[in-house]
């Protein structure tokens, strides 16, 4: 499900007035001398630095995490999978998974610790799409979906049938009639009693997700019209439901979190609108929000507000605040942190195509001045981000076609990095084979 956008802006700094005086490198000192914020990484062990990450739509499958990872990058999301696509056991579910590289376990041992985010139009559907990232499908697709239902048939109560008896029409996410379940029934009450939820010692552990992460910030207009990401905050009432229907259906050991925006648009409605989501998240249960800097109606358009950051850190000093907006170098992650005073910072377009970002980083915490990096270092990522990459479509017919042509988009970023990127960039357009890659490597990253 894809919340990327083509109409975008190159990368220009943040309103934040005052911030090109922070010293990045001091900032970046004294955080390695404190470290993170014991909440956070008490919530998630192995979270250990201010900085991850983001779910990126057609970007940040498995191969890029790991890419990442191998990199010094503590925490990583998926890509915003729809929650009637997990329902229903389509493809969305397998974006997250390495498949042949692991058992069941999305990007294997490697991948850890590791976020899963949903986005979906009904609470009940939300909930059990997360239960499903949680158990790793432990039950059967259908038994998902059945769940499904009945968390719909609770919250909305039950319709009338013949001669008095409620009854209830049971339907999937996807339409499919479950069944018709007079609720007077000794089945059906002990099937309506019981909430189907995953109890502890019923998860996976440890679990495929530390965390489940949902949406309520992708601006897509496809997605805004269905009433899923961003659109929910046009509606607090029903954003806060399907909080508190994930937040309830998922056990406790697994974080929940969230993505917004820092609004839909500029309207004092609207303002208000994120003001009534934002300050229920502590109570129903949240341990921390991700705040992107631009509104709804900008997409990708024009420059982040890190002065909204910085506000909202100062009207909310007792919540985990994490940042998101205009990171485009590994300084701006720590001008950002001094600036709005979040907790860290979520790393979207800024590291495709450049995973030294979190290596920097992590040599900036440890008194290290960042350095760009060698052809070597580069082709090194580039292999292995091809490999990865293939290890996920082999099993498919014309798997390694596949990946040839999806790596032109990694290709293209990386060849920022190098003198002649100009030169690279052409080439990996016109990459149609693994054969193709190889010669591209071959002729640019071997000196």
């Amino acid at each position: 499900m894809s919340c990327e956008s083509h109409n975008a802006t190159a990368p220009s700094p943040a309103i934040a007035p005052g911030s090109e005086a922070i010293d990045a490198f001091e900032v970046a000192k004294l955080i390695g001398q404190r470290g993170v914020d014991s909440r956070i990484s008490a919530l998630i062990p192995g979270f250990d630095a201010p900085f991850f990450q983001a779910g990126l739509a057609g970007y940040s499958d498995a191969a890029m995490r790991i890419v990442a990872r191998r990199h010094g990058c503590p925490l990583c999301i998926t890509e915003a999978l729809l929650d009637r696509t997990l329902l229903a056991g389509g493809r969305g579910f397998d974006k997250a998974d390495l498949g042949e590289l692991h058992d069941n376990v999305p990007g294997g041992p490697e991948d850890h610790p590791l976020v899963g985010q949903i986005m979906g139009s009904e609470p009940a559907e939300m909930a059990a799409a997360a239960v499903k990232m949680v158990e790793q499908k432990v039950r059967t697709d259908r038994e998902y979906r059945v769940l499904a239902a009945q968390m719909a048939l609770r919250e909305a109560g039950t319709e009338g049938g013949e001669h008095g008896v409620l009854r209830q029409h049971l339907r999937t996410a996807g339409g499919e009639q479950v069944g018709i379940w007079p609720v007077d029934d000794k089945f059906a009450a002990e099937e309506l009693s019981s909430d189907g939820l995953p109890r502890e010692s019923e998860v996976i552990a440890p679990a495929s997700f530390q965390a489940i992460d949902v949406n309520l910030a992708c601006p897509v207009k496809k997605i805004e019209r269905k009433s899923r990401g961003g659109h929910w905050l046009t509606e607090p009432k029903g954003a806060i439901r399907i909080l508190e229907a994930v937040r309830e259906a998922v056990p406790s050991r697994i974080a929940c979190t969230v993505k917004m925006r820092r609004s839909f648009d500029d309207t004092p409605e609207m303002v208000e609108n994120f003001e009534v989501i934002f300050a229920a998240l502590r109570s129903i249960g949240y341990a921390w929000a991700t705040v992107h800097a631009r509104t709804v109606e900008q997409r990708y358009i024009g420059p982040s507000r890190w002065t909204f950051l910085r506000d909202l850190v100062a009207r909310y000093p007792d919540n985990v605040i994490f940042g998101s907006g205009d990171i485009w170098n590994v300084n701006d992650i720590f001008r950002m942190i001094a600036y709005t005073g979040v907790h860290a910072v979520s790393v979207a377009r800024g590291c495709i195509g450049n995973p030294w970002i979190f290596a920097q980083a992590r040599g900036m915490m440890a008194g290290e001045r960042p350095i760009p990096p060698t052809i070597e270092q580069q082709r090194a990522a580039l292999q292995s981000h091809f490999d990865l990459s293939l290890a996920v479509t082999r099993r498919f017919k014309h798997g390694e076609e596949a990946t040839s042509k999806m790596m032109r988009k990694f290709g293209i970023k990386f060849a920022h990095h190098h003198p002649r990127g100009d030169e690279i960039k052409r080439k990996m357009i016109g990459v149609e084979s693994a054969e193709d890659w190889r010669r591209t490597i071959e002729e640019f990253y071997y000196q």
